[in-house]
């Protein structure tokens, strides 16, 4: 509990602080609070990945305060074309703690050695500081435009021959971080609705494939089978984290596709929705089985192990896109 709070302590003092010096020390703050989180005695693999995200991050924060310093003391010296560089090499540094492509190396290997838990909090907790850092220095559009696209592509070509469900969430996450850094060029608002969307969308699977223990397609197929109520709010959140129209996924896309089109972003908004079509199709695999194949239904009935809250999450995030239209319809 004490590492948790901790952890949270530390993006909030990266979000709420004024200067580039304490923002690196809110980093700093969160990268030790979770590494005990993180590490576990029963799990070798989760101590690999614990020691491979510390040296990443390790890394990222060292560049990072060079490219801090760099700018504090040289600017006077030197013209503003350094100046930029120097900005360059502060956004490849918090690209890297978040995790987009092509500095996205460490991510898929490190997810693959955790529990849910931890899944879930690299997924969304972690994402939060970079971004608000990339919002106050997002003014490199060609650079940032470069991330998009290959954050975009890398996605959903590495995302298709996976069969860990860890690694098909880490690349989805890329792909939605080429959406959320697309709508962070031009509006926070529209940013600030798409994390709370994916968040929404992310603790729904997550407590799914938590509750009932997996990590494979295999595993996954058989358990589609054995319990209905499962088998239909997993399609739905995965079609909703595609982005298909009728759920709440699709919404903050809508409002990212309308924003980028207004501002002359066409390109990026072809490339984004067509690698993100390339997503839904290895999504769509998830549930094919359920969907297309016929199968034998099993005599063993699941005890339906799904809580009150869990169906709420599911209720907000499957019935949110008809509130959104109709509330957006009156305002």
């Amino acid at each position: 509990m004490v590492f948790v709070i901790s952890m949270m302590s530390g993006t909030l003092i990266t979000i709420s602080s004024y200067s580039w010096m304490s923002m690196w020390m809110g980093l700093e703050i969160n990268l030790l609070s979770i590494i005990p989180l993180l590490s576990s005695e029963k799990n070798s693999y989760s101590n690999e990945s614990t020691l491979k995200y510390f040296i990443t991050q390790t890394l990222a924060s060292t560049i990072l305060m060079f490219s801090i310093i760099s700018t504090l003391n040289l600017s006077e010296f030197i013209t503003n074309n350094f100046n930029y560089y120097t900005i360059m090499i502060m956004n490849s540094a918090i690209l890297t703690k978040m995790g987009a492509a092509p500095f996205h190396f460490w991510f898929p290997e490190i997810m693959e050695g955790l529990n849910w838990m931890n899944c879930f909090i690299m997924l969304t907790w972690q994402k939060i500081a970079p971004f608000v850092i990339l919002m106050m220095n997002s003014k490199m559009t060609l650079f940032i435009s470069l991330i998009i696209i290959s954050s975009s592509m890398i996605s959903g070509i590495l995302g298709i021959n996976q069969i860990s469900l860890r690694k098909i969430l880490t690349y989805s996450s890329i792909n939605h971080i080429a959406w959320m850094i697309s709508s962070l060029m031009n509006s926070q608002s529209i940013w600030i609705f798409y994390f709370i969307t994916y968040f929404i969308i992310t603790v729904n699977i997550i407590y799914m494939l938590k509750t009932l223990n997996i990590y494979y397609l295999k595993q996954l197929y058989n358990s589609m089978n054995s319990n209905k109520m499962f088998k239909i709010l997993f399609i739905m959140n995965f079609l909703s984290l595609g982005g298909l129209p009728p759920f709440l996924g699709f919404f903050p896309k809508w409002l990212t596709i309308m924003n980028l089109t207004q501002n002359n972003f066409y390109m990026i908004s072809v490339i984004l929705i067509t690698f993100t079509l390339v997503t839904l199709f290895f999504y769509l695999r998830l549930t094919f089985s359920t969907l297309t194949l016929s199968f034998n239904e099993t005599p063993i009935l699941l005890k339906n192990k799904f809580n009150f809250s869990f169906l709420m999450f599911n209720f907000v995030s499957l019935v949110g896109m008809i509130l959104s239209t109709i509330l957006f319809n009156f305002y």
